[in-house]
């Protein structure tokens, strides 16, 4: 491979790292979980009784949360996967409709889909971004569709005014899945509370934890809360009359006590999280704004993110290596958490090609019950383009300035070794 001597080798060829100092541990738990766990062992111990779950700690932590995203009402469950899951059955979609799908996403935020007898649609993404745009979502809509979930990606809110205009147009309901998007904003507004619905993930690498596993349903409606809180504890008849019985049949997907107690302390820590990995994002999209082949995507027009991690493209006709190769040297140079793909397209993966949702394999795609073309495909040229220039770094609220300082000072070695001669 073709490298320019500018007198700076490389860390992967056995020079020194730019990114000297090294980079603190994220180090998401300290003392204040622990003693209030403690605490509530404490308060369970002294009255003889096992910690069990829809108690204080959840029921102070589901309001918390909501107040935080300025009202509303929300619902703690095990996982992020079942906030969507709970989501769509509480929305009472009709079997068999079309719901149309993030094209970059994890697959917890599709396989709910078919497993609630529902038909994922997946949009292509707007040119340049991981996020599906409102035009690429409108070419999926048919008179078969029923909901709309829209992923924020990395913590990069997607085009919220312009999805929610369409989805308003075609009376569609609107899942926005922020599992990796706690605390960004769109135009003022928290990720979450502009859609029906939000979902979150609080498993232990996202923004703020409930400790391994977690997560939760926001919405502003309380029709629909009640609605949430039945499906997500086998039908129980929240918010009717004494004495009614179960409504609805669902699975048990409650949190717990002690993922509500940890969660409660985080979420006080959840805006100079969002704070610190602001400024170490912004330091580096800054700095990047000088190189010739590396860039910080544009954003929608007040997107404030909370960046899950930081999304930066290549210009790769610019660079004598391949993407992988450039991020091997970056990561050699002390850059954290440095990835040089984010593929994550659910028709890529074989439960997705191979429909293997239930026993029989084409479920819920075969049903005669669904008009749509099962076999039908949906490409995502956007997605791929995006995936394939993109590449991600690591950042977390642990991170000084400074470390985003050294982060630029690495991505202009790398590229300086690497640039084509004009």
């Amino acid at each position: 491979m073709n490298r320019r001597s500018d007198g700076k080798k490389l860390a992967v060829d056995g020079g020194p790292k730019a990114v000297s100092k090294a980079i603190p541990p994220r180090g998401l738990l300290d003392e204040k979980e622990k003693n209030a766990v403690a605490a509530l062992f404490d308060q369970a111990i002294a009255a003889g009784q096992a910690i069990g779950y829809n108690g204080e700690q959840e029921e102070e932590y589901c309001r918390e949360f909501a107040e935080a995203l300025g009202g509303g009402y929300a619902d703690a469950v095990n996982s992020g996967t079942n906030a969507i899951y709970v989501a769509l059955r509480a929305l009472e979609l009709p079997a068999f409709s079309e719901v149309i799908v993030p094209p970059i996403s994890d697959p917890g935020g599709v396989m709910p889909v078919p497993l609630c007898n529902l038909i994922p649609i997946i949009a292509d993404a707007q040119p340049g971004s991981f996020n599906a745009g409102p035009d690429e979502i409108a070419a999926r809509i048919t008179r078969r569709t029923s909901a709309v979930i829209v992923a924020h990606i990395a913590g990069e809110p997607a085009d919220m005014a312009s999805i929610m205009k369409l989805a308003r147009k075609h009376k569609l309901a609107v899942i926005e899945d922020c599992a990796q998007s706690h605390g960004a904003v769109y135009r003022g507004k928290p990720c979450g509370t502009i859609g029906t619905a939000g979902a979150f993930s609080t498993m232990h690498g996202k923004h703020h934890c409930t400790g391994g596993q977690g997560g939760v349903v926001y919405t502003r409606s309380k029709k629909l809360y009640w609605k949430i809180r039945q499906c997500a504890d086998r039908g129980k008849p929240f918010g009717l009359p004494s004495g009614t019985r179960n409504v609805v049949a669902s699975l048990n997907m409650n949190l717990n006590e002690i993922s509500a107690c940890i969660g409660r302390v985080q979420l006080k820590k959840l805006k100079t999280i969002v704070r610190r990995r602001r400024a170490v994002a912004e330091k580096i999209r800054d700095g990047v704004a000088k190189l010739e082949a590396v860039h910080a995507p544009p954003l929608p027009r007040g997107a404030e993110p909370s960046y899950w991690f930081l999304r930066l493209a290549l210009e790769l006709g610019k660079l004598t290596v391949t993407k992988e190769e450039f991020c091997k040297a970056l990561a050699a140079e002390g850059v954290p958490a440095v990835g040089p793909s984010y593929r994550h397209i659910a028709s890529e993966f074989p439960w997705f090609q191979e429909r293997r949702v239930c026993g029989t394999p084409g479920l819920p795609w075969t049903s005669p019950l669904y008009k749509g073309n099962p076999d039908k495909d949906y490409p995502v040229p956007n997605a791929i383009a995006a995936t394939d220039a993109c590449f991600n770094v690591g950042v977390h609220e642990k991170m000084r300035v400074s470390d985003g300082a050294a982060i630029v000072k690495a991505l202009a070695k790398v590229e300086a070794a690497y640039l084509r001669s004009c």
